[in-house]
């Protein structure tokens, strides 16, 4: 058999469920010739073809997504039931659906509608869910202390399935989970007691014999990047993939309890390290510029290790905490850094540039995600590729696996969720937006499986260091700097000084934002990235996005959702320290809140191709206030995947009357009909496309507008 060919025939619709079909043709070699036979006659005349039709659930009711787990023909749908199982928690609950895999079990026990064996082969691929659900996510059924869910599912297969091996593990599963929480449960106070005793053993200045305790500077930084990778690792490995889900992640109104508790604890270990940065920094004031320089150069080579350990997740975490406007304005100690250090810095922090959707970092994960070592560097770089040449040619070098930088996923699914709606036609499932959402889940489990290299044994000197040292919040951390280096000071910066807060400027372009949850339990820090913005993703129905200052670093915060812009702490704005140090007050107080809106297109493309398929694709893209016609033409032609002038390309916004275009030059944020939905297409530039007009005062409340409509 040779590959198909597929060609989209269209939709088809029934009660409770929209398809999208396809025709696949698929060809064969006539079975009663051989291949020497048919080489000496006309090859055509002795192959077969047959077109099939076949059809994708494209949103449907709960109901008719259980029908679904198997196919028409009662075979297991694999594919489907692992998007199912991934992302079902996003519209349905563990009981819900156990009910009704049980109860369509029954019914196909019970029914006689359908021939016998396709209704075994039916209930067989509902037992082989089942099985895989149990396997793949425990998790769903540890609901102490009862465990309702795989009680019911253990005397189920009791009564209708005994002796079964999902009756076997289904029983198994049971008798662990009620164990391990016998034994939690006897243990806690035990664990209370000895971290008690740990904690006065560690203070006692006798338990360590000839081992002094580290001191930061004394680190080595290949023990300091194996000890954070150590503990990314493990938290990497734990989170479990559908946490990090927008509707998971994001929900703040109706409480989110341990629904993220594993990405939480991924969030809590980058904003350790990069709170660590600012207070190793800042801790002791009377240090000279040159000595605090080199706590800075400390760090950055830290970073570099990271780098070539290929953990990301704590890279970015030192770059943002480098990049806090508590260490960012500090001049004079800038000015002290070291040129070459200075421009690995620069190099580290572009891994993580906005610019073309972190392109970069993305590429990065790409190429090095399942490799043995880090083996690529940007165009510009001078100093990572003698580093990573280095580390190529020793045959001694150790395989690593890749942690990468959290918030990129989390951003992706947040988009995904802001811009593809839950539901469609008659409240049914948008089961296509699960499968967006499974692609990234995909990726953060294949991380995962390569994240198992990682073997790094434990230092407990660093870790007594770990613990030792003072964390400081964004309050305490802006009084020190500008008690470090005050405020609206007239001392001229010598012209080295200058070039190298120049230097400097460019790592601190972008700062990433903190965002605080609402649930009142927790206010920390997570520095997180979306595709076009500055500042985080909100997944509330109006496009605020404010920035709250965190007052305690002991406890966690989670990026989207309500965040404001303080000037005592991190900056989202991208300000020059020159700016700061004008515009900023003595003490720092949070200044007005900055919302910046955004809105979500989406933009297809015409071309004869898309039109002879009959595909109308659509790619959302992420539109701030400041974009222009052609940054976003340049954005869409990525998004699909092909290659051009952007400047060769007109945009157009769909409206009922006809098509707006849009000048080359034109703010598209401002120049856009928000009244109607945001479809907008693609397609090459044509005689008199330029003809065009648009509103002169973008500033004026940004519905009324002039418009061309073009027909």
């Amino acid at each position: 058999m040779f590959a198909p060919t597929w060609r989209l025939w269209g939709e088809e619709k029934c009660e409770g469920a929209i398809y999208t079909v396809y025709l696949k043709k698929v060809r064969y070699h006539h079975p009663s010739r051989s291949i020497t036979q048919e080489s000496d006659d006309d090859e055509i005349s002795h192959l077969e073809w047959e077109t099939v039709r076949v059809r994708f659930l494209k949103a449907g009711t709960l109901e008719k997504l259980i029908e679904s787990l198997a196919s028409d023909t009662g075979e297991l749908e694999s594919t489907f039931v692992n998007v199912f199982l991934a992302t079902y928690r996003t519209f349905s609950t563990t009981r819900q659906v156990l009910n009704l895999i049980l109860d369509r079990y029954l019914a196909l026990s019970s029914s006689s509608n359908k021939i016998y064996g396709l209704r075994e082969d039916h209930k067989k691929a509902l037992r082989l869910t089942l099985q895989v659900w149990l396997d793949a996510y425990p998790e769903d059924f540890r609901d102490p202390p009862f465990f309702s869910c795989l009680r019911q599912l253990s005397e189920f297969t009791k009564i209708h399935l005994p002796g079964s091996d999902l009756n076997i593990k289904a029983g198994y599963k049971l008798d662990k989970m009620k164990r391990e929480e016998d034994i939690k449960g006897s243990t806690m106070l035990g664990k209370i007691l000895s971290c008690e005793e740990m904690r006065v053993h560690c203070s006692s200045p006798m338990s360590n014999g000839n081992h002094q305790p580290y001191e930061f500077l004394d680190i080595p930084e290949s023990t300091f990047a194996q000890q954070l990778t150590r503990m990314d690792t493990v938290l990497f490995k734990g989170v479990i993939a559908h946490q990090c889900l927008g509707s998971v992640w994001s929900r703040r109104d109706r409480g989110r309890g341990d629904a993220a508790a594993s990405v939480t604890a991924t969030v809590d270990q980058f904003n350790a390290v990069s709170f660590r940065v600012q207070s190793t920094i800042l801790v002791d004031t009377e240090l000279k510029p040159s000595q605090r320089a080199r706590l800075i150069v400390k760090w950055i080579d830290i970073a570099q290790e990271l780098r070539m350990h290929k953990n990301f997740s704590s890279l970015k975490a030192i770059i943002s905490g480098l990049q806090s406007n508590p260490i960012y304005r500090l001049k004079k100690t800038w000015g002290a850094v070291i040129k070459d250090k200075a421009e690995l810095y620069e190099e580290l922090a572009r891994i993580f540039s906005e610019e073309n959707n972190q392109l970069n970092q993305r590429e990065l994960l790409m190429k090095e995600g399942t490799a043995k070592h880090a083996q690529t560097a940007h165009a510009n770089d001078r100093h990572l590729p003698k580093a990573l040449e280095k580390l190529a040619v020793n045959p001694l070098a150790i395989s690593y696996g890749t942690i990468p930088y959290l918030g990129t996923f989390l951003t992706d699914l947040t988009m995904i969720d802001t811009a593809i709606p839950d539901t469609v036609a008659n409240g049914l499932i948008n089961f296509d937006k699960k499968r967006k959402e499974f692609e990234v889940l995909a990726q953060i489990r294949l991380l995962q499986g390569a994240a198992n290299a990682y073997q790094m044994e434990r230092d407990e000197l660093f870790e007594r260091w770990w613990e030792s040292v003072l964390v400081l919040d964004d309050k305490e951390s802006w009084r020190l700097s500008c008690q470090i280096e005050p405020q609206g000071s007239s001392a001229q910066s010598s012209t080295r000084e200058g070039r190298m807060r120049k230097r400097a400027q460019i790592g601190h372009r972008k700062n990433d934002s903190i965002a605080s949850t609402s649930s009142g339990s927790s206010s920390s820090q997570f520095f997180f990235d979306n595709d076009s913005l500055n500042t985080p993703i909100s997944h509330n129905d109006t496009c605020s996005l404010e920035r709250k200052m965190s007052t305690s670093s002991s406890s966690s915060s989670l990026p989207s959702l309500d965040v404001s812009v303080h000037s005592g702490g991190t900056s989202a704005s991208g300000r020059t320290p020159e700016r700061n140090s004008n515009t900023q007050q003595q003490q720092p107080a949070p200044s007005p809140y900055i919302t910046p809106d955004f809105y979500i297109i989406r933009v297809s493309i015409e071309s004869s191709a898309h039109e002879i398929e009959g595909v109308n694709l659509y790619k959302s893209i992420m539109l701030s206030n400041s974009e222009r016609t052609v940054s976003v033409i340049r954005k869409a032609m990525e998004k699909h995947g092909f290659e051009g002038n952007p400047e060769d390309y007109t945009l157009a916004q769909f409206l009922p009357d006809g098509e707006m275009l849009l000048p080359a030059s034109a703010n598209v944020y401002y120049a856009i009909n928000t009244q109607y939905d945001l479809n907008f297409v693609l397609r090459r530039r044509r005689h008199g496309d330029e003809n065009t007009i648009i509103r002169k005062n973008p500033a004026k409340d940004h519905k009324v507008r002039k418009k061309l409509l073009v027909t």
